[in-house]
């Protein structure tokens, strides 16, 4: 089954001495074995407005926005 999972995150986390990934940009995210260490992908989240859901590409690039309905 799908599912969206939305990320509210426009940066990192840090944990000890290791930045983790919150945006769900990094490409950590994606490999099998889940790494998920921030790699700067999150800059692509800094244009983002509140109150839009935005859908990003396996390359990181927007694909799709949706107004946010609650």
């Amino acid at each position: 089954m799908a599912r969206k999972v939305i990320l509210k995150a426009k940066g990192p986390v840090k944990v000890g001495e290791k930045w983790i990934c919150a945006c769900g940009l990094a490409k950590g995210w994606q490999e099998a074995e889940c790494q998920p260490f921030c790699d700067g992908s999150h800059t692509k989240t800094r244009p983002e407005e509140d109150g839009k859901i935005y859908s990003y590409d396996a390359e990181g690039n927007v694909i799709s926005t949706e107004e946010v309905y609650s």
